[in-house]
């Protein structure tokens, strides 16, 4: 196979552990050496290997509480120095007949440089599309990500072909493509994502106080402020249970939820929360839950209902988009996520009725867990059969659409 020249620019510069984050760290080591990983230097303005500190950050088990990418200093001045005193040639050193994959939600910094690794690379140029809740929840999006986002969509349409996360995002990428009228679009395929393949779990013993988790961005659209509402309606009954939240706030549409987090905690009610949890902790925190919930409103993938079934754990989740997708096999219970009173009526159910409980466990333990594995290999074997496309006219910037 053509050695993968992988683009992971944003994810090689922080070690936060989101979705994406996730997908891309997931696809360098479990493609092995068939995977080049390459990002946009903007200090040298070009293309480059990764350097020893960026493969340490995507080793890192340790996640950090940023989400934003971080060049220290020293690298800036590296960069800067290559460019002014070398010669560009020597600067971009990658020419190959490798094929590119791009598996991040690329800036327009990045986007205006693909021309420059498409002309070096013999081979396809393929990438991953997570979701478009930027175009379906705007409101519940930050606002430079909705910004940008249009233009995103179409900067895809100068690949080879796009690897959709699940048919949801698939599907919602192609009917954009469809409402803009796009001329000559790259083939999208839906190629589902995997999850770390979960240790042998020992019997759980019985709780005296159940524990609910919820894996997941603090943002807007996953819906923390209904499920906390929703918790919050169970807690004022003396229902008794412990609700556990790991994940980053999202400083611009998280703020609602992290208010009611710190109102409610506050006030006494059994409510914890990691904002950086790394494996062992997640490991830990799913071996001690009964069930989890995941209220989010809009996903490409689902990866939390995905880690919770491998876990045998059932899960409360949206019976719709890609998170329906995931609940279809078995191991779920789907609520209206977005109405506070049905997800109460969900966790009141699976907290009270444990033949319920262990029923919806009994289907998750049943279900074959994908492995980040499968999904690498997956994603190989489709860009070794991916044809390279003539798109020469939407690399010179002539219109995509008519």
């Amino acid at each position: 196979m053509l050695p993968l020249f992988v683009d992971l620019t944003h994810t090689s510069h922080t070690r936060a552990r989101t979705g994406v984050q996730r997908v891309t760290r997931a696809l360098r080591q479990g493609s092995g050496s068939a995977v080049r990983p390459i990002c946009r230097d903007p200090y040298l303005s070009a293309w480059r290997g990764l350097e020893a500190w960026e493969e340490a950050n995507l080793a890192a088990s340790t996640p950090s509480v940023g989400r934003g990418a971080r060049w220290p200093l020293p690298a800036r001045l590296r960069g800067t120095l290559k460019r002014l005193f070398s010669s560009r040639r020597s600067r971009i050193g990658i020419s190959s007949s490798g094929a590119f994959l791009e598996p991040e939600i690329f800036s327009s910094s990045v986007a205006s440089a693909l021309p420059e690794i498409f002309s070096a690379l013999a081979g396809p140029r393929a990438a991953i599309f997570h979701d478009a809740a930027a175009l379906t929840h705007p409101e519940l999006t930050p606002p430079r990500t909705v910004s940008r986002f249009p233009a995103y969509l179409q900067e895809l349409a100068v690949f080879d072909g796009i690897a959709a996360v699940s048919d949801s995002s698939r599907n919602s990428l192609v009917d954009y493509w469809r409402w803009l009228g796009l001329r000559n679009p790259p083939p999208v395929v839906a190629i589902p994502l995997g999850v770390d393949a979960p240790p042998p779990s020992p019997s759980r013993p019985p709780q005296d106080v159940p524990v609910v988790l919820c894996v997941g961005t603090i943002e807007g659209r996953k819906n923390h402020v209904a499920l906390l509402e929703a918790c919050e309606r169970l807690w004022a009954r003396e229902i008794r249970f412990r609700l556990l939240l790991i994940g980053l706030p999202q400083a611009q549409t998280g703020g609602a939820a992290m208010r009611r987090i710190g109102e409610l905690q506050k006030a006494g009610r059994a409510l914890f929360h990691l904002v950086a949890a790394d494996d062992a902790a997640r490991e830990e925190a799913y071996s001690g839950s009964s069930f989890t919930v995941f209220p989010s409103l809009a996903e490409g993938f689902g990866l939390p209902v995905a880690e919770s079934l491998a876990h045998g754990l059932p899960c409360i989740c949206s019976g719709r988009g890609a998170s329906g997708e995931i609940a279809r096999g078995g191991g779920c219970m789907t609520a209206e996520v977005a109405d506070p009173g049905d997800l109460a009526a969900a966790i009141e159910r699976l907290l009270t009725d444990p033949a319920k409980c262990g029923a919806l466990a009994a289907e998750a333990k049943m279900r074959p867990v994908r492995t980040w594995t499968d999904y690498s290999r997956d994603v190989l074997a489709w860009i070794g059969d991916l044809p390279r496309r003539d798109n020469s006219a939407h690399l010179a910037g002539r219109p995509l659409a008519s």
